[in-house]
């Protein structure tokens, strides 16, 4: 498997990721949704630098110009319900793209509330047989909500390559799935920023909370 680490590079990422994480900012539902967008915009770019280009010959007003068209047949898949906002920003850039959707959720296995397990209950998907498969999911902190929608989806076929993409990563999710999908080449891992670690209860830190409830509103 292949990891991505794009804030190491400084961009205007860096402003939407800080936005998301301020709790000065937080309070307003819309700006966070669009922020999470906006990443999707760029992650999007990203990634499409790994399709498959031919060239064909267009025509303008004056004369004839050659241009790049992707050949992939791409599936932007995303975990409801905090991904939707950042599977619309795939969607905004990669045209043509279908979609596919998982309901995956964590509860807890103990009276502490410090073993975490995961319950999928819900997937839309066209077939994924030979396609580039992206799966659009904001927290990656585990990693284990991440394995269960991927095993969900590849009930609908086997993908061409896998792009797993989050906003914010915890380092034991990386490991997990680096460990889970070790000499992998068609699977990439992208992420904006990889935060060092998880507390108790499994949320990531320094992370920005909940981020289905910043988009939406607390849940009971």
């Amino acid at each position: 498997m292949t990891l991505h680490h794009l804030s190491r590079t400084p961009s205007a990422l860096c402003l939407f990721l800080r936005q998301l994480r301020d709790v000065d900012t937080q309070g307003d539902p819309m700006r966070f949704r669009h922020n999470l967008r906006r990443i999707g915009w760029l992650m999007a770019q990203e990634v499409s630098r790994c399709l498959h280009y031919t060239p064909t010959d267009i025509t303008t007003p004056l004369a004839t110009a050659s241009a790049q068209v992707a050949q992939d047949d791409i599936v932007v898949a995303t975990i409801f319900r905090a991904g939707l906002p950042f599977h619309q920003g795939f969607l905004d850039i990669l045209d043509g793209a279908e979609s596919a959707f998982v309901s995956a959720y964590r509860y807890y296995t103990n009276p502490e509330r410090t073993q975490v397990a995961i319950r999928t209950e819900y997937l839309a998907a066209p077939s994924l047989s030979g396609k580039t498969l992206i799966v659009a999911d904001p927290m990656l902190a585990t990693g284990q909500s991440l394995e269960a929608s991927l095993q969900a989806l590849l009930s609908r076929g086997t993908p061409r390559v896998i792009h797993l993409c989050s906003v914010i990563a915890a380092q034991p999710g990386v490991d997990h799935l680096q460990h889970l999908f070790d000499g992998q080449e068609d699977i990439h891992l992208w992420c904006a920023d990889i935060d060092p670690q998880l507390n108790e209860r499994a949320y990531i830190v320094p992370g920005l909370g909940d981020a289905g409830d910043l988009a939406y509103g607390a849940k009971e």
